[in-house]
């Protein structure tokens, strides 16, 4: 799974960069979306930075075991006056004092090690580690699996929002229709004013209720644009043909079972957990010995007032035991602490697996509604299309009047608005329910492109 990561990013590095250059309104397919929302979108490029961070707990808690060499070097001017009784060649006192002035410079030279041999407290530190920079990765795998469903979800905003404004398009012309044979039929003595207002009424409705739905597109492709980094006035339409995806697993149970071992949120719940058991042994460690290695080599030159013409070297080696006694209660409220947050931990794991089944459940059923949904919205717009036919036809025969085929047009742009919806939440399902399972991976994405194709 990692690798199909890594090898998605190199195809984002290449192609994606020619989005971000473009720097104008463009067409885009739902692949190309999702290059250019691996190198601009916010909230992703977040998650790789945090999950950066986050690889380094390892590092940091590695090098409690590891040695540490300091080196200290030093040097000052010093000047000293002494006063002391006044001796005699014989060095007896002879009562008075005498002062002696000293003007030398001293230098240090200090090389210090130490190492861990025995500590409780380092070997939780690293262990611990490693749990959080696991955290770390499975939280940015979720995230990054979040990116497909947000992108998804944007695309599919947009060309619903491109279907509503045709529908009330749609409604608009019938109406605006309507209102002409109204009048006409009034100038003809044969209708009345009222049927007349009534029309107008409902036209002003329908002029209304295309101008929010521009407004819901601005604001959908706005949206879209946020997560691609660039602004897109075409995006690839469904294609005609529209067939089920065949499923590796058919039944819940399989599903759940998959999503237990491979969910990067239920991983993630796990590594909290370990960590938070970590911290209870770090926080009792306070109460266990410490074993240390200590090496050292210092070099001092008049390093103080009796030594001020001496050049001295000392070098040592030695271990140092440290063993604690008593810390005023500390250890043992860290200790609790611990313990409350890792009960907290196992709860959160529990919450996180039953939110996954839950959701698992919601897209696996989502999935199969859709397809009963599809298929009925299918004959929907077949039918639609033979009433638009009939209706122009009976047209021509002197039956019907123009105002019914626009009405028989404006019943097959919704079915096909509605037919169109219904695909849009089975191909977000089908990605939603691979999400929660935690295998979602390029070729599940690829597959998903496949069914848009660039307007005619």
């Amino acid at each position: 799974m990692k690798k199909t990561w890594k090898r998605l990013n190199l195809i984002a590095a290449a192609c994606g960069i020619l989005v971000m250059s473009a720097g104008q309104a463009q067409a885009m397919g739902l692949l190309q979306a999702y290059e250019a929302a691996l190198i601009n979108d916010p909230t992703y490029r977040a998650a790789v930075s945090e999950n950066t961070a986050g690889k380094e707990f390892r590092n940091i808690g590695r090098s409690g075991l590891l040695p540490t060499l300091q080196y200290v070097y030093g040097s000052g001017k010093n000047r000293a006056e002494i006063t002391q009784p006044a001796t005699n060649f014989l060095g007896q006192p002879t009562g008075g004092f005498a002062v002696s002035n000293y003007d030398y410079t001293s230098i240090t030279n200090s090389l210090s090690l130490r190492q861990v041999l025995f500590s409780l407290d380092a070997t939780a530190r690293y262990k611990q580690g490693i749990a959080q920079t696991n955290y770390s990765d499975a939280i940015f795998s979720a995230r990054s699996k979040d990116l497909v469903i947000r992108l998804t979800t944007a695309y599919a905003d947009v060309k619903f929002a491109e279907d509503q404004l045709d529908l009330y398009h749609a409604q608009r012309d019938a109406l605006d229709e309507q209102r002409r044979i109204n009048a006409r039929m009034f100038e003809k003595g044969e209708g009345t004013k009222t049927d007349m207002l009534e029309t107008q009424a409902k036209l002003d409705v329908a002029e209304a209720q295309v101008i929010e739905a521009q407004d819901n597109l601005l604001n959908a492709r706005n949206a879209f644009s946020a997560i691609v980094g660039s602004e897109v006035t075409q995006l690839d339409g469904l294609r005609a043909e529209f067939t089920v995806m065949p499923a590796k697993q058919t039944s819940f149970e399989e599903w759940m079972t998959v999503a237990t071992e491979n969910n990067p949120e239920i991983a993630a719940a796990k590594y909290s957990l370990e960590a938070a058991e970590l911290e209870i042994s770090k926080a009792k460690a306070g109460h266990t010995p410490r074993l240390d290695l200590n090496a050292g080599y210092n070099r001092g030159l008049s390093d103080s007032i009796t030594t001020r013409t001496q050049d001295q070297t000392i070098k040592s080696i030695g271990v140092q035991l440290v063993i604690p006694i008593y810390a005023g209660g500390y250890v043992n409220a860290i200790s609790a602490q611990a313990v409350a947050n890792r009960d907290k931990a196992r709860a959160d794991l529990d919450s996180t697996r039953n939110r996954i089944a839950i959701e698992l459940r919601r897209q696996f059923n989502a999935l199969q509604t859709s397809l009963t949904k599809i298929s009925a919205l299918q004959k929907s717009v077949n039918s639609s299309t033979l009433l638009v036919e009939a209706t122009k036809q009976s047209v021509k025969g002197g039956v019907r009047i123009n105002l019914d085929v626009l009405s028989s047009e404006q019943q097959l742009v919704a079915a096909k608005r509605d037919l169109a919806q219904a695909k849009y939440n089975y191909l977000i399902s089908f990605l939603k329910l691979r999400v929660a399972a935690g295998t979602i991976s390029i070729d599940d994405i690829q597959t998903v492109a496949a069914y848009f194709s660039p307007m005619s």
